[in-house]
């Protein structure tokens, strides 16, 4: 069996950015406030029309393509990760494949929110490590602005997330002890409602405290109503001391299990690349590690939480600034709704 590699990486941020002080047009909230809870000073979000998923997508395939030296015809399998798909269906795997030109290849999309790279990541290595494609194309991108509340009913949501796009070039290697060395994936149902957007979707409400009241009739109407979009239930919702509880436990493990898979320890690791879900959550783990702050790599400052693009937006920009060479142990791990969590352990 081959090993698998990140041969090319890239990204793209759209050019428009909204600072914490922005917001308090649209909301009651404040920089401290959001600061205090987050870490976020700004983020970015794609232009309302013309800039989609997918376009963003495009922008950071482009650039990763480039640098792995291959074109879009020679990418043999695409695997994409959202939760913010251009359509409710089709997904964004197609649509790429139609905007780069490329030929009649397979797309995979993920629905694994914030853990959805590090799943696609590790279904991409699977592929390569037997042989079936040599070229995957991994792709995480987000336009979350566009379902977003921008209202003091919904800030302790609305202010985290913000948009862009990573992707990464899997390929084959013989090299001895390099590439992907292992992942490892997890799920707890549990709590599936702490961190979800309910509507539209085919279980109609049903097992919430408050389910809505739909049109009465005998079928269909059931997508969404009006009064959903009046009161607010039609938008994403979370509890964030729910979620902060349970990231916080299965961050480390998640990290801990990669590492003893490997016979590795934390102060192996040359750079943890974490989900960017909040900065208090990476400074939380950084510390239960014991690495030092060169060790860890965060942007959540400048961007927000971008979701399925966050962790190859940040492996991207660290790249591009230096901090991974040759050799480095490079180590990703996720957490998010579902709750899905992952890791990666990568040796450069």
């Amino acid at each position: 069996m081959f090993q698998s590699k990140i041969a090319g990486i890239g990204h793209y941020v759209p050019k428009n950015v909204y600072t914490n002080n922005d917001l308090t047009r649209f909301m009651d909230t404040s920089d401290a406030w959001i600061q205090e809870r987050t870490g976020i000073q700004e983020r970015r979000y794609a232009d309302r029309i013309g800039e989609t998923t997918t376009s963003m997508g495009v922008e950071a395939s482009k650039i990763a393509l480039e640098r792995a030296g291959i074109t879009a015809a020679d990418v043999d399998f695409i695997i994409f990760a959202t939760l913010s798909p251009d359509y409710y269906f089709p997904g964004c795997g197609v649509l790429l494949q139609r905007e780069m030109g490329m030929g009649e290849i397979g797309a995979l999309d993920i629905r694994n929110q914030c853990s959805g790279f590090v799943y696609a990541l590790s279904i991409a290595d699977q592929f390569i490590k037997t042989g079936m494609y040599k070229n995957v194309l991994v792709v995480g991108s987000e336009k979350q602005s566009f379902a977003m509340d921008f209202d003091t009913r919904s800030r302790h949501v609305s202010v985290i997330f913000g948009d862009g796009a990573g992707a990464v070039v899997m390929q084959p290697t013989t090299e001895a002890g390099k590439g992907v060395l292992s992942t490892h994936l997890h799920s707890d149902g549990a709590e599936a409602e702490k961190l979800a957007m309910y509507y539209p979707g085919a279980a109609a409400g049903f097992g919430l405290e408050n389910p809505p009241q739909w049109p009465d009739k005998e079928l269909g109407g059931m997508l969404m109503t009006p009064q959903m979009l009046e009161d607010g239930t039609a938008y994403p919702t979370m509890d964030g001391q729910a979620v902060f509880k349970k990231a916080v436990v299965k961050f480390p493990e998640v990290i801990h299990e990669a590492l003893a898979k490997n016979n590795l320890s934390p102060s192996d690791i040359d750079l943890l690349i974490p989900h960017q879900a909040n900065l208090r959550i990476s400074q939380y783990v950084q510390k239960t590690l014991g690495l030092p702050d060169e060790k860890i790599y965060s942007n959540i400052q400048r961007y927000g939480n971008t979701t399925a693009a966050s962790i190859p937006i940040a492996l991207s920009e660290a790249w591009q600034e230096g901090l991974i060479k040759e050799g480095d142990l490079i180590c990703f791990a996720a957490f998010g709704a579902g709750f899905t969590w992952g890791s990666a352990l990568i040796r450069w």
